[in-house]
């Protein structure tokens, strides 16, 4: 996989350069409420354009069905990342129509464009290749040479992604590159003991990780919505909580080959409770009990890890050489169902070793808490892409730099 620093050794002066970046920011409204996969990609963007690169930066944003949505609009983005740069930002208002080839022909050497989000295309996610291809044609006919610097795309079989790096010179981005480096050090030259925590909502998602994580992890911890399914595995009432009936059999193997395997499974001991959801948008107080995570009340639901549960998962994070985290312990959105997550922030930072945030809502959560970014050792902008990746997946967007 050739690098940006093989890239710029070449030169790049006058060449039109195509990053494609992940951009892919929660928005309310037209307001970014976490930037940081704008911030991720600067360092890429700004090596370019100080080197004289013609710079086109692409992403999508959300789910669009193919055709132009304002809700989706990447303007906010570009307008972000201008501030980041310091530097005006050329907006496109198509991906490869006319404003997109106006604002391209416009720079000059060292300026920067951003075109509009790529989804709003259907070839962008098209299943089927030709359509792909001549979306991917339509790209590479505005730049001379791509960067991917999108790894929270990279897991996607998509146009700008697969198809497009395979027609023009390509090379890695910093954040590509850092990713991988990490992502490397988590599979292939672990130190132990190496410490997995797992949360979110759904035990689904998180099925094929754990079934490799049983062969390389010391200790697996389980919370989040998922952690229902674990414990009613073991045959615990789990009310009203969260849960996925159709796998319980997959967990109950898992259990037993953790055991086998000498992994250290470890779940909730306590959990807080509570008639009902919470209102994520009032925040209003939620008032939850606190009972044993094998004695949760029928008409309950389990929507965070209790403080005894706290306590025990910050004890087996404390002498951890690797640690990698994805998925909050609970609704942390709400302040009554932040502190499980808070506490296994703060048992990251405290960590000795190597310390992992797997993207997603970790990252989203770390930021939202109030943690600073730079006492982890990673935090990562694909927790989809990281995840596959430590399931062995091939990431199609990894295998077109590649080649």
């Amino acid at each position: 996989m050739k690098t940006i620093d093989e890239l710029l050794s070449e030169g790049v002066a006058g060449k039109r350069v195509f990053v494609r970046a992940d951009l892919n920011v929660p928005l309310d409204g037209t307001t970014i409420t976490d930037d940081g996969r704008i911030r991720a990609v600067v360092p890429t963007v700004k090596a370019l354009a100080d080197a004289g690169a013609r710079v086109i930066v692409a992403s999508h944003l959300g789910r669009p069905k193919g055709a132009p949505d304002p809700a989706f609009s990447l303007a906010p983005a570009a307008a972000r990342l201008g501030e980041l740069l310091g530097a005006d930002v050329a907006f496109a208002e198509d991906t490869v129509g006319t404003s997109a080839e106006t604002a391209v022909s416009g720079l000059a050497d060292g300026q920067v464009a951003v075109i509009e989000n790529l989804r709003f295309n259907v070839g962008e996610t098209s299943k089927d290749d030709a359509e792909r291809a001549a979306f991917a044609d339509r790209l590479a006919g505005l730049a001379d040479v791509y960067v991917g610097d999108g790894f929270g795309a990279v897991h996607r079989k998509h146009a700008s992604v697969f198809d497009l790096p395979k027609r023009l010179p390509h090379y890695a981005g910093y954040l590509i590159a850092t990713e991988v480096g990490v992502l490397k050090k988590l599979t292939d030259d672990v130190r132990r003991p190496y410490v997995v925590a797992l949360g979110g909502a759904k035990v689904s998602d998180k099925l094929a990780v754990i079934d490799q994580l049983l062969g390389k992890a010391d200790r697996l911890l389980i919370g989040g919505g998922m952690a229902y399914t674990f414990l009613k595995a073991q045959g615990h009432e789990v009310g009203i909580s969260l849960l996925q009936e159709d796998q319980i059999p997959a967990v109950k193997e898992y259990i037993e080959r953790a055991e086998k395997n000498g992994v250290e499974l470890v779940l909730p001991v306590d959990v807080l409770v509570a008639a009902e959801f919470p209102d994520l948008k009032t925040k209003a107080p939620a008032n939850p009990t606190t009972v044993a995570a094998d004695a949760i009340p029928a008409d309950q639901e389990g929507l965070d890890i209790g403080p005894e549960t706290r306590k025990l998962y910050a004890s087996k994070l404390a002498d951890a050489a690797t640690v990698f985290w994805n998925g909050p312990m609970g609704v942390f959105e709400h302040p009554d169902y932040a502190e499980g997550t808070k506490a296994v922030a703060q048992a990251l930072v405290d960590a000795p070793g190597f310390t992992v945030v797997g993207g997603g809502d970790s990252a989203a959560a770390v930021r939202t808490l109030g943690f600073d970014e730079n006492a982890f050792g990673h935090i990562s902008t694909g927790g989809g892409a990281s995840l596959e990746y430590l399931e062995g997946k091939t990431l199609p967007g990894l295998a077109a730099l590649e080649d």
